[in-house]
């Protein structure tokens, strides 16, 4: 018997929970929280509730009320699918009742847009000695980008030196301004300064100051920007031998005009201003007002193109691989009623998941993705929707 609670109710909590309902080998029992029940009950009565056995109100920033809830449903696992600013809480619900916890991006405080795993790295003994498992961001990137990491260094490297991720979404929405998650968390990650690794050390930049035009698998030719993603800060740690890291991701014009209008208005500030008596964070105004990314499924067209140019030593040779998946959004839609971003971090979440479930991927503490053996995850990408392929460059990207 496996229990699994999964608390969020958003675009990426909808492929994970409609893939968990169609996998009764890895999901015996599944349970639905979020601080909207009724996105709860809609998703139940798509998947039938002899798959999901129950849906709960739960306000994810109170670890009282997810305890709680834990000790009401008793699940063995709890798939955190909530806000990054709700990590702390959950995973302090789960050392209170020893339950294995698993999410898709890491902690951030909600009042500065800081991204680093200091915060959930720090549960580390606190886990490992009760027992407990938490995984942290099995999501695309990072989660895919990770396990792509781990696979090419040990089947196609004896040593790697530079890490490039990219991330292109080739796909039209058709709105005029749209973000294809959370819009809080994708303004404040892409208005933040850039960073990367370069021999030994954090090289900063400004925000999306640094561009290359970089030919995408399917897609063609995509202006990318290089930001900071949380991912770097993690396979530095566990590849030390990397030399530089870096990580990429597209935008077109029209959207960076859009943003840059949007922040010359302070649309995009986390400061509180004083409103008709009312204190308000504008930013959070703003996502009330913009589409909402589950929205944007129906119609839309294109594909994404996510993966990792690595170069490194191999029997005393330099090469490079470049591990991709594309993903289309038509096709996801057919089968989930979802946009392939929501698919591509959702699907994943479940794979991991079900290997916590299953034991192959279980021992106490605090994991990033890239610890673990890559092999089986990458066996059920192949299997759930998101092929990989590889691809070996006369010309790197990296160097």
């Amino acid at each position: 018997m496996s229990r699994v609670l999964i608390i969020g109710a958003g675009g990426v909590s909808t492929v994970t929970v409609k893939k968990c309902a169609r996998l009764p080998e890895f999901f015996d029992e599944i349970y639905l929280a979020s601080r909207t029940l009724s996105k709860c009950e809609a998703l139940q009565q798509e998947c039938g509730v002899d798959r999901i056995k129950g849906v709960f109100a739960v306000d994810a920033d109170n670890a009282d009320e997810v305890i709680k809830l834990i000790e009401q449903v008793k699940p063995d696992l709890v798939v955190n699918l909530a806000l990054p600013y709700q990590d702390l809480p959950i995973m302090d619900a789960c050392l209170a009742t020893k339950t294995h916890y698993l999410d898709t991006a890491n902690y951030e405080p909600k009042d500065e847009a800081k991204f680093e795993y200091s915060w959930q790295w720090a549960y580390q003994d606190k886990f490992k000695d009760a027992g407990i498992m938490a995984l942290l961001g099995s999501g695309f990137d990072p989660g895919v980008t990770n396990v792509y990491t781990a696979y090419t260094a040990k089947h196609y490297f004896d040593e790697i030196h530079y890490l490039d991720i990219v991330d292109c979404n080739g796909g039209d929405h058709g709105k005029a301004f749209a973000t294809n998650f959370n819009p809080e968390i994708n303004i404040r990650e892409i208005t933040q300064r850039g960073r990367f690794w370069e021999n030994g050390e954090w090289k900063e930049t400004d925000p999306l100051s640094v561009r290359e035009d970089l030919d995408y698998q399917n897609i063609g030719v995509r202006a990318s920007y290089l930001m900071f993603h949380e991912e770097l800060e993690s396979l530095v740690k566990h590849f030390p031998t990397l030399k530089r890291a870096r990580f990429w991701m597209t935008f077109g014009e029209a959207y960076l005009t859009h943003l840059r209008v949007l922040e010359g208005i302070g649309m995009t500030s986390i400061e509180p201003i004083n409103f008709q008596g009312q204190q308000i964070v504008p930013l959070e105004f703003l996502k009330a007002v913009l589409p909402n990314p589950g929205s944007l499924s129906d119609g839309y067209q294109g594909q994404t193109c996510i993966g990792t140019y690595i170069t490194g030593i191999k029997d005393g040779k330099e090469k490079t691989i470049f591990i991709y998946n594309n993903c289309d959004h038509a096709a996801c839609h057919a089968e989930v009623g979802a946009q392939a971003v929501s698919y591509t971090t959702g699907v994943p979440a479940m794979i991991g998941a079900a290997l916590m479930l299953k034991g192959t991927w279980m021992k106490p503490g605090v994991w990033n993705m890239e610890q673990f053996d890559p092999d089986p995850f990458m066996e059920l990408l192949n299997v759930h929707g998101l092929p990989w392929h590889v691809i070996e460059c006369d010309s790197p990207f990296a160097k």
